[in-house]
């Protein structure tokens, strides 16, 4: 198991500044153009190029975490709306319009009752995918909301969830009531999902950085000091600061909020179908 140093500390290079006026107005017409290759305007391609074709495989795995300063996601009482500003929403609302799937656990569904939907910015909903291995998946769930967009819950084999009409069960079995993340992305490809998100909650998005899933992950610090707690990250110990994760790390300014856009792809282990060497 590998943690994550300080994220300051892995910082290469500062991009600048995302949130101008003229890069917000350019954003409309940029989830078409990245769908259809096109190479994007200038800060996007920057920003999300990398997540238009997998390096490893032909999946396209991102992870995306809202922290405080000190590495928060919430206070001791479980708040956290909101953690990050309308700067640092907008990016996670892009980033949903880029993918083709968004991934939360049972866990964030049952805390805070989110859409998963495009709304902040222009482009399509991704489908929904809720990881709830033990059926607790209420049917009043928004993530289930009939809007023309793919729902699939992910289960563990012999679950009955009770699902309403539309939504698909994926059955996969699990150990100790967790679900493989490697097993969780093979279903999906399996499905025609090839650009996936994995948003939340802090036990989810570890889970799968521990399995080297990630090819990415965004990182955004809002400028607040909550004290206490949950983390944003819960991995195994390790006994040296030099055993760390240091992926090479792309800062964008955010409003008053930063951008952290980590690159995995030397850590990630093959899903889907590997790439071949030319």
């Amino acid at each position: 198991m590998v943690t994550l140093p300080p994220i300051a500390a892995a910082v290469a290079t500062a991009d600048g500044d995302i949130c101008d006026g003229s890069a917000v107005e350019s954003w409309g017409a940029v989830p078409q153009a990245f769908r259809s290759g096109a190479l994007l305007p200038s800060p996007w391609e920057e920003l999300f190029g990398p997540l238009r074709a997998g390096a490893v495989d032909d999946l396209v795995v991102v992870g995306q975490a809202g922290q405080s300063l000190d590495g928060r996601i919430a206070t001791t009482s479980g708040h956290s709306h909101y953690i990050n500003g309308p700067q640092g929403l907008a990016h996670l609302h892009r980033l949903r319009a880029v993918v083709d799937a968004v991934v939360v656990g049972i866990g964030t569904v049952l805390a805070d009752d989110p859409q998963l939907t495009v709304r902040r910015v222009a482009g399509p909903h991704p489908a929904r995918v809720i990881v709830d291995p033990r059926g607790r998946l209420p049917a009043t769930a928004r993530v289930l909301a009939a809007d023309g967009v793919d729902r699939l819950v992910v289960t563990d084999e012999g679950i009955c969830p009770g699902l309403p009409a539309g939504v698909q069960a994926i059955a996969l079995p699990a150990d100790k009531g967790s679900i493989a993340p490697a097993s969780i992305l093979a279903a999906l490809a399996a499905r025609g999902f090839r650009r996936i998100m994995i948003e939340g909650g802090a036990h989810t998005i570890s889970r799968f950085l521990a399995a080297r899933c990630f090819d990415r992950l965004h990182v955004v610090v809002a400028p607040l000091i909550l004290g206490a707690g949950p983390p944003a990250f819960n991995l195994e110990p390790i006994t040296r600061v030099d055993e760390a994760l240091r992926p090479p790390v792309h800062a964008h300014r955010l409003g008053n909020e930063m951008l952290f856009d980590c690159d995995l792809t030397a850590h990630r282990s093959p899903i889907g179908c590997a790439k071949k060497s030319t």
